[in-house]
Protein backbone atom coordinates (compact mmCIF):
# COMPACT_ATOMS: atom_id res chain seq x y z
CA UNK A 1 0.00 0.00 0.00
CA UNK A 2 1.37 2.84 -0.93
CA UNK A 3 2.10 5.89 1.74
CA UNK A 4 0.50 9.05 2.04
CA UNK A 5 2.59 12.27 1.78
CA UNK A 6 2.16 14.68 4.83
CA UNK A 7 2.54 15.88 8.37
CA UNK A 8 2.86 12.68 10.33
CA UNK A 9 -0.23 11.76 13.05
CA UNK A 10 1.67 10.85 15.40
CA UNK A 11 1.01 11.23 19.58
CA UNK A 12 3.81 13.13 19.64
CA UNK A 13 3.23 15.69 17.50
CA UNK A 14 -0.52 16.44 18.72
CA UNK A 15 -0.17 19.37 20.76
CA UNK A 16 -2.43 19.09 24.35
CA UNK A 17 -4.90 21.11 24.09
CA UNK A 18 -5.55 21.30 27.91
CA UNK A 19 -3.34 22.17 30.13
CA UNK A 20 -4.29 22.09 34.21
CA UNK A 21 -1.82 21.64 37.08
CA UNK A 22 0.93 20.33 34.99
CA UNK A 23 -1.06 17.61 33.25
CA UNK A 24 -0.83 18.06 29.36
CA UNK A 25 -4.21 16.39 27.71
CA UNK A 26 -4.46 15.43 24.00
CA UNK A 27 -7.75 16.93 22.55
CA UNK A 28 -8.85 13.13 21.77
CA UNK A 29 -8.37 12.02 25.79
CA UNK A 30 -9.57 15.45 26.96
CA UNK A 31 -13.04 15.20 25.03
CA UNK A 32 -13.34 11.52 25.62
CA UNK A 33 -13.29 12.30 29.60
CA UNK A 34 -15.59 15.29 29.24
CA UNK A 35 -18.22 13.65 27.28
CA UNK A 36 -18.52 10.60 29.60
CA UNK A 37 -18.52 13.15 32.52
CA UNK A 38 -21.48 14.68 31.25
CA UNK A 39 -23.03 11.94 30.05
CA UNK A 40 -23.49 11.16 33.57
CA UNK A 41 -24.38 14.57 34.79
CA UNK A 42 -27.41 14.27 32.49
CA UNK A 43 -27.76 10.94 33.88
CA UNK A 44 -27.88 12.27 37.42
CA UNK A 45 -30.53 15.24 36.26
CA UNK A 46 -32.40 12.83 34.55
CA UNK A 47 -33.00 11.02 37.45
CA UNK A 48 -34.00 13.86 39.87
CA UNK A 49 -36.30 15.37 37.62
CA UNK A 50 -38.43 11.89 37.12
CA UNK A 51 -38.56 12.34 41.00
CA UNK A 52 -39.74 15.67 40.88
CA UNK A 53 -42.54 14.49 38.70
CA UNK A 54 -43.16 11.80 41.39
CA UNK A 55 -43.72 14.34 44.35
CA UNK A 56 -45.71 16.37 42.03
CA UNK A 57 -47.89 12.98 41.00
CA UNK A 58 -48.49 12.56 44.97
CA UNK A 59 -49.47 15.55 45.61
CA UNK A 60 -51.95 15.89 42.51
CA UNK A 61 -53.49 12.48 43.19
CA UNK A 62 -53.56 13.20 47.02
CA UNK A 63 -55.96 16.48 46.20
CA UNK A 64 -58.09 14.36 44.24
CA UNK A 65 -59.05 12.18 46.54
CA UNK A 66 -59.77 14.40 49.66
CA UNK A 67 -61.85 16.35 46.83
CA UNK A 68 -63.84 13.28 45.93
CA UNK A 69 -64.04 11.80 49.46
CA UNK A 70 -65.52 15.67 50.74
CA UNK A 71 -67.71 16.36 48.01
CA UNK A 72 -69.58 13.22 47.68
CA UNK A 73 -71.04 12.91 50.94
CA UNK A 74 -73.28 15.47 52.54
CA UNK A 75 -71.91 15.45 56.02
CA UNK A 76 -69.04 17.74 57.09
CA UNK A 77 -65.85 16.50 56.04
CA UNK A 78 -64.45 19.85 55.54
CA UNK A 79 -61.18 18.27 57.86
CA UNK A 80 -60.35 16.34 54.87
CA UNK A 81 -59.58 19.54 52.89
CA UNK A 82 -57.66 21.04 55.45
CA UNK A 83 -55.30 18.01 56.22
CA UNK A 84 -55.05 17.21 52.30
CA UNK A 85 -54.14 21.03 52.29
CA UNK A 86 -51.19 20.48 55.28
CA UNK A 87 -50.22 17.15 53.59
CA UNK A 88 -49.63 18.96 50.12
CA UNK A 89 -46.87 21.16 51.93
CA UNK A 90 -45.18 18.60 53.04
CA UNK A 91 -45.31 17.51 49.48
CA UNK A 92 -44.06 20.91 48.57
CA UNK A 93 -41.25 21.19 50.91
CA UNK A 94 -40.24 17.16 50.12
CA UNK A 95 -40.35 18.67 45.96
CA UNK A 96 -38.19 21.69 46.96
CA UNK A 97 -35.82 19.66 48.50
CA UNK A 98 -35.35 17.17 45.10
CA UNK A 99 -35.20 20.35 43.40
CA UNK A 100 -32.00 21.79 45.04
CA UNK A 101 -29.98 18.21 44.60
CA UNK A 102 -31.70 18.38 40.40
CA UNK A 103 -29.78 21.94 40.39
CA UNK A 104 -26.73 20.54 41.31
CA UNK A 105 -26.55 18.10 38.54
CA UNK A 106 -28.15 20.47 36.06
CA UNK A 107 -25.85 23.04 37.24
CA UNK A 108 -22.93 20.85 36.36
CA UNK A 109 -24.39 19.97 33.10
CA UNK A 110 -24.81 23.92 32.06
CA UNK A 111 -21.21 24.69 32.72
CA UNK A 112 -20.27 22.18 30.21
CA UNK A 113 -22.93 23.20 27.95
CA UNK A 114 -22.01 26.77 27.74
CA UNK A 115 -18.45 27.23 28.07
CA UNK A 116 -17.34 24.04 26.72
CA UNK A 117 -19.35 22.42 24.19
CA UNK A 118 -21.11 25.86 22.70
CA UNK A 119 -17.28 26.96 22.59
CA UNK A 120 -16.49 24.25 20.06
CA UNK A 121 -19.38 25.44 18.00
CA UNK A 122 -17.91 29.11 17.50
CA UNK A 123 -14.22 29.19 16.15
CA UNK A 124 -11.54 29.61 17.51
CA UNK A 125 -11.92 27.23 20.51
CA UNK A 126 -11.65 29.00 23.51
CA UNK A 127 -13.91 28.54 26.80
CA UNK A 128 -14.27 30.71 29.77
CA UNK A 129 -11.05 30.80 31.66
CA UNK A 130 -13.21 29.87 35.16
CA UNK A 131 -15.33 27.52 33.77
CA UNK A 132 -12.98 24.68 34.99
CA UNK A 133 -12.36 26.02 38.11
CA UNK A 134 -16.51 26.31 39.09
CA UNK A 135 -16.89 23.47 38.12
CA UNK A 136 -13.95 21.35 39.96
CA UNK A 137 -15.13 23.47 42.68
CA UNK A 138 -18.64 21.90 42.62
CA UNK A 139 -17.08 18.40 42.32
CA UNK A 140 -14.45 19.13 45.75
CA UNK A 141 -17.08 20.64 47.51
CA UNK A 142 -20.59 20.10 46.70
CA UNK A 143 -22.84 22.85 47.49
CA UNK A 144 -26.26 23.67 46.20
CA UNK A 145 -26.63 26.48 43.71
CA UNK A 146 -30.18 27.53 44.75
CA UNK A 147 -31.45 28.30 48.07
CA UNK A 148 -34.70 26.72 49.67
CA UNK A 149 -36.41 29.44 49.61
CA UNK A 150 -36.10 29.88 45.49
CA UNK A 151 -36.68 26.03 45.40
CA UNK A 152 -39.98 26.82 47.64
CA UNK A 153 -40.94 29.49 45.58
CA UNK A 154 -40.28 28.29 42.01
CA UNK A 155 -41.98 24.88 42.39
CA UNK A 156 -45.14 26.88 44.14
CA UNK A 157 -45.45 29.43 41.08
CA UNK A 158 -45.51 26.02 38.28
CA UNK A 159 -46.93 23.46 39.77
CA UNK A 160 -48.11 24.27 43.41
CA UNK A 161 -50.07 26.83 43.40
CA UNK A 162 -53.10 25.67 41.20
CA UNK A 163 -53.56 22.62 43.59
CA UNK A 164 -53.98 25.08 46.26
CA UNK A 165 -56.25 27.08 44.11
CA UNK A 166 -58.48 24.15 43.56
CA UNK A 167 -58.28 23.17 46.83
CA UNK A 168 -59.55 26.11 48.14
CA UNK A 169 -62.31 26.75 45.85
CA UNK A 170 -63.27 22.92 46.51
CA UNK A 171 -63.54 23.62 50.30
CA UNK A 172 -65.65 26.90 49.61
CA UNK A 173 -67.86 24.82 47.37
CA UNK A 174 -68.20 22.27 49.98
CA UNK A 175 -68.87 24.82 52.47
CA UNK A 176 -71.48 26.50 50.46
CA UNK A 177 -73.73 23.65 49.12
CA UNK A 178 -74.00 21.14 51.60
CA UNK A 179 -75.83 20.08 53.24
CA UNK A 180 -78.17 22.88 51.31
CA UNK A 181 -77.41 25.68 49.54
CA UNK A 182 -76.13 28.87 52.32
CA UNK A 183 -78.59 31.21 52.49
CA UNK A 184 -76.13 33.73 53.62
CA UNK A 185 -72.63 34.49 54.65
CA UNK A 186 -73.14 34.13 58.03
CA UNK A 187 -74.32 30.90 57.58
CA UNK A 188 -71.58 30.32 54.95
CA UNK A 189 -69.44 30.74 57.78
CA UNK A 190 -70.91 28.90 60.07
CA UNK A 191 -70.81 25.63 58.30
CA UNK A 192 -66.85 26.57 58.00
CA UNK A 193 -66.18 25.26 61.37
CA UNK A 194 -64.18 22.21 62.25
CA UNK A 195 -65.20 20.88 65.99
CA UNK A 196 -64.94 23.76 68.71
CA UNK A 197 -63.18 26.43 66.21
CA UNK A 198 -65.57 28.41 64.92
CA UNK A 199 -65.94 29.25 61.41
CA UNK A 200 -64.57 32.53 61.78
CA UNK A 201 -61.01 31.58 62.69
CA UNK A 202 -60.94 28.32 59.87
CA UNK A 203 -61.33 31.11 57.16
CA UNK A 204 -58.87 33.44 58.40
CA UNK A 205 -56.51 30.60 58.99
CA UNK A 206 -57.12 29.52 55.59
CA UNK A 207 -56.67 33.11 53.61
CA UNK A 208 -53.35 33.85 55.76
CA UNK A 209 -51.96 30.29 55.33
CA UNK A 210 -52.34 30.56 51.66
CA UNK A 211 -51.57 34.15 51.80
CA UNK A 212 -47.95 33.25 52.97
CA UNK A 213 -47.34 30.81 50.05
CA UNK A 214 -48.67 33.25 47.55
CA UNK A 215 -46.18 35.69 49.56
CA UNK A 216 -43.02 33.22 49.33
CA UNK A 217 -43.75 33.04 45.40
CA UNK A 218 -43.87 35.89 44.52
CA UNK A 219 -40.84 37.56 46.89
CA UNK A 220 -38.61 34.99 45.23
CA UNK A 221 -39.93 35.86 41.69
CA UNK A 222 -36.80 37.78 41.16
CA UNK A 223 -34.34 34.84 41.56
CA UNK A 224 -33.06 33.37 38.65
CA UNK A 225 -30.11 31.48 40.00
CA UNK A 226 -31.52 28.30 38.64
CA UNK A 227 -30.05 26.59 35.46
CA UNK A 228 -32.26 23.33 35.17
CA UNK A 229 -35.01 25.19 33.36
CA UNK A 230 -35.45 27.65 30.82
CA UNK A 231 -36.04 30.69 32.89
CA UNK A 232 -37.68 34.02 31.18
CA UNK A 233 -35.91 37.00 32.14
CA UNK A 234 -38.90 39.07 31.96
CA UNK A 235 -42.00 37.35 32.64
CA UNK A 236 -45.37 39.01 34.61
CA UNK A 237 -44.46 37.31 37.62
CA UNK A 238 -40.78 39.13 38.02
CA UNK A 239 -41.72 42.32 36.97
CA UNK A 240 -44.45 42.29 40.01
CA UNK A 241 -41.51 41.46 42.46
CA UNK A 242 -39.29 44.14 40.70
CA UNK A 243 -42.35 46.78 41.18
CA UNK A 244 -42.79 45.56 44.76
CA UNK A 245 -38.59 45.91 45.37
CA UNK A 246 -37.93 49.21 43.91
CA UNK A 247 -36.59 49.13 40.31
CA UNK A 248 -33.33 49.90 41.69
CA UNK A 249 -33.07 53.46 40.14
CA UNK A 250 -33.85 54.96 43.86
CA UNK A 251 -30.86 54.57 46.55
CA UNK A 252 -33.50 53.61 49.05
CA UNK A 253 -34.90 50.99 47.62
CA UNK A 254 -32.59 49.53 45.75
CA UNK A 255 -30.45 48.64 48.94
CA UNK A 256 -33.67 46.83 50.94
CA UNK A 257 -33.50 45.17 47.99
CA UNK A 258 -29.81 43.89 47.72
CA UNK A 259 -29.88 42.98 51.40
CA UNK A 260 -33.14 40.63 50.94
CA UNK A 261 -32.03 38.74 47.93
CA UNK A 262 -28.43 38.67 49.32
CA UNK A 263 -30.19 36.35 52.35
CA UNK A 264 -32.08 35.08 49.29
CA UNK A 265 -28.91 33.98 47.10
CA UNK A 266 -26.26 31.26 47.91
CA UNK A 267 -22.24 32.10 47.41
CA UNK A 268 -21.43 30.26 44.14
CA UNK A 269 -17.50 30.19 44.75
CA UNK A 270 -15.59 30.04 47.96
CA UNK A 271 -12.55 32.25 48.17
CA UNK A 272 -9.72 32.22 50.77
CA UNK A 273 -7.12 34.37 51.88
CA UNK A 274 -3.48 33.00 51.62
CA UNK A 275 -0.40 34.67 53.64
CA UNK A 276 2.87 33.14 52.60
CA UNK A 277 5.64 34.30 54.73
CA UNK A 278 8.99 33.15 52.79
CA UNK A 279 12.48 34.47 52.41
CA UNK A 280 12.23 33.56 48.15
CA UNK A 281 9.31 36.29 47.67
CA UNK A 282 10.49 37.73 44.50
CA UNK A 283 10.21 34.01 43.20
CA UNK A 284 6.93 32.94 44.34
CA UNK A 285 5.49 36.02 43.42
CA UNK A 286 6.80 35.45 39.95
CA UNK A 287 5.09 32.28 40.06
CA UNK A 288 1.68 33.36 41.32
CA UNK A 289 1.82 35.89 38.51
CA UNK A 290 2.52 33.60 35.82
CA UNK A 291 1.11 29.93 36.68
CA UNK A 292 -1.67 31.19 38.54
CA UNK A 293 -2.87 34.33 36.92
CA UNK A 294 -3.68 35.94 40.55
CA UNK A 295 -2.42 39.05 41.86
CA UNK A 296 -0.07 39.13 44.85
CA UNK A 297 0.40 41.93 47.69
CA UNK A 298 3.92 42.31 49.16
CA UNK A 299 3.74 43.10 52.93
CA UNK A 300 6.87 43.62 54.86
CA UNK A 301 6.71 42.18 58.77
CA UNK A 302 9.21 41.32 61.93
CA UNK A 303 9.62 38.06 63.10
CA UNK A 304 7.97 38.26 66.69
CA UNK A 305 10.41 35.35 67.82
CA UNK A 306 13.47 36.12 65.67
CA UNK A 307 13.60 39.86 65.27
CA UNK A 308 14.38 39.59 61.45
CA UNK A 309 12.03 41.01 58.72
CA UNK A 310 9.91 38.84 56.45
CA UNK A 311 8.45 39.72 53.41
CA UNK A 312 4.80 38.35 53.66
CA UNK A 313 2.57 37.54 50.39
CA UNK A 314 -0.98 38.53 50.52
CA UNK A 315 -2.92 36.51 47.61
CA UNK A 316 -6.96 36.25 47.32
CA UNK A 317 -7.39 32.51 46.17
CA UNK A 318 -10.14 30.17 45.48
CA UNK A 319 -10.63 26.97 47.10
CA UNK A 320 -9.23 24.60 43.73
CA UNK A 321 -6.31 27.14 43.93
CA UNK A 322 -4.89 26.17 47.20
CA UNK A 323 -3.19 22.70 46.57
CA UNK A 324 -1.80 24.57 43.24
CA UNK A 325 -0.75 27.55 45.81
CA UNK A 326 1.30 24.84 48.40
CA UNK A 327 3.42 23.36 45.36
CA UNK A 328 4.05 26.39 44.09
CA UNK A 329 5.46 27.86 47.33
CA UNK A 330 7.00 24.14 48.34
CA UNK A 331 9.29 24.18 44.76
CA UNK A 332 10.37 27.62 45.58
CA UNK A 333 10.85 27.01 49.59
CA UNK A 334 10.17 24.39 51.19
CA UNK A 335 10.87 26.59 54.63
CA UNK A 336 8.02 28.77 53.83
CA UNK A 337 4.80 29.24 55.78
CA UNK A 338 1.34 29.41 54.48
CA UNK A 339 -1.69 30.84 56.06
CA UNK A 340 -4.89 30.31 54.23
CA UNK A 341 -8.22 31.50 55.97
CA UNK A 342 -11.80 31.64 54.74
CA UNK A 343 -13.07 35.07 53.36
CA UNK A 344 -16.19 36.29 53.55
CA UNK A 345 -16.51 37.85 50.10
CA UNK A 346 -13.49 38.99 47.62
CA UNK A 347 -14.56 41.52 44.69
CA UNK A 348 -12.57 42.73 42.13
CA UNK A 349 -11.33 41.01 38.44
CA UNK A 350 -10.65 37.63 38.86
CA UNK A 351 -13.73 37.23 41.51
CA UNK A 352 -17.06 38.93 42.27
CA UNK A 353 -18.17 41.87 40.06
CA UNK A 354 -17.28 45.08 42.49
CA UNK A 355 -20.88 46.30 41.52
CA UNK A 356 -23.04 43.84 43.18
Amino acid sequence: MAETKGTPHTDAAVEPVWSYRGYNLRPSEFTTAMVHFYRAEIQRSNTWRNRLDNTTNWAVVAAGAAISFALSSPQNHYGVIVLDTLLVTLFLWIEARRYRYYELWSYRARLMETDLFAAMLVPPFKPNPEWAESLASSLLQPEFPITMWEALGRRFRRNYFWIFLVLGLAWALKSFIHPAPAASWAEFIARSAIGSIPGEIMVGLGLLYNGVLCVIGLLTAGLHDATGEVLPKFGAVARFADLLWGNGSEEKTAQPKARFFSRLRPRRRQQALALVITTQPEAIKEKILQQMRRGATVLHGQGGYSGQMRVVLLVAITVTEIAQLKTLVREQDSGAFVIVTPAQNVFGRGFQPLNE
